[in-house]
């Protein structure tokens, strides 16, 4: 089972908003998923607050947020309510809880204001580094701006849209979302990608006229998981989203950008999006096939990354 020990929380009433119930006081969260470490939006999750300082008001996980360099547990809570809960740094009182969530929520003070990570959907991301060629060179994916150009995989510009950024905290994430796949240099065919390539496993790389999701071409070798151990407590990937669903170039290989699958909500920074365009809207999947599973890539490509593996 997860544990979770919290040393304050605060309250989210029934209309979305801070009700003003915030406190100190010790506990710990369970899930129920037992043999697991992990929480999982699916779970129930126990030895949560009332608010009124009485461990009976049990609910369901729904995400994680980082407010001024603390990370807190959602619980949508069987009340209605939902709450979170963190480890505080000794001496914190409850007003200052509430008071540094309205600041970091803004003027409305709504949970909708959040951006919670680990709620819903697989991420499909780049991880830090990644670098995706534009007209003037290649740039760090972390480094691109909204309105900046970058090149498609048949030589056109498109302007980037916006980026979207996501942490992932290894406790909450299950480890098939959390740990990312590793295209190692010219893994794909010859000089490509031109150095390693880590992505997660739900992204797609663009192959014989195929979105092929980056985790059903591990192969144990050339394309592999990293290793969970060797990973950080918190990673941070990235998406770029153009006007369509559009091929890129990352580290020298074709890949694909945001598609909405999932939903923009579940980046650290979808109410930048929201600002910028008002609505969320549609992407239409290019017209590729995808394939998302190791047992359905073609016969053909298989035997060309195991070439590679042998050269």
């Amino acid at each position: 089972m997860a544990d979770w020990d919290y040393t304050a929380y605060l309250v989210y009433g029934t209309d979305g908003t801070i009700d003003g119930s915030s406190n100190v006081i010790s506990g710990t969260l369970t899930d129920s998923d037992a043999g697991n470490d992990l929480f999982d939006t699916t779970e129930t999750i126990t030895g949560g607050q009332d608010g009124f300082g009485a461990t009976d008001d049990d609910g369901t996980f729904v995400g994680t947020v980082d407010v001024l360099g603390v990370t807190w547990v959602g619980v949508e809570a069987n009340s209605g309510k939902t709450i979170f809960y963190a480890t505080v740094n000794p001496g914190t009182t409850s007003s200052e809880i509430a008071d540094g969530f309205r600041a970091f929520a803004g003027n409305s003070n709504s949970i909708n204001d959040l951006p919670l990570s680990n709620a819903t959907g697989f991420t499909t991301c780049f991880a830090i580094g990644t670098l995706i060629a534009t007209p003037k060179g290649e740039r760090a994916v972390e480094d691109l701006k909204i309105g900046d150009l970058i090149l498609t995989a048949d030589g056109h510009t498109v302007p980037v849209k916006w980026i979207g950024r996501q942490t992932l905290h290894k406790i909450f994430t299950p480890a098939e979302r959390f740990t990312p796949v590793r295209v190692a240099r010219g893994a794909l065919r010859d000089g490509l990608p031109h150095t390693d390539l880590v992505l997660t496993a739900e992204h797609a790389l663009i192959l014989d006229g195929l979105a092929i999701n980056a985790g059903a071409l591990v192969n144990g070798t050339t394309i592999t998981f990293d290793p969970l151990d060797s990973l950080p407590d918190r990673v941070t990937y990235y998406h770029i989203e153009t006007e369509d669903h559009s091929v890129i170039l990352a580290n020298g290989a074709a890949a694909e950008t945001y598609v909405d699958y999932i939903g923009r909500r579940v980046f650290d920074n979808h109410a930048e999006y929201l600002d910028l365009y008002g609505e969320e809207r549609a992407i239409t999947e290019m017209s590729l096939p995808r394939v998302s599973a190791a047992r359905l890539v073609p016969p053909a490509i298989r035997a060309r990354l195991d070439r590679q593996n042998a050269a």
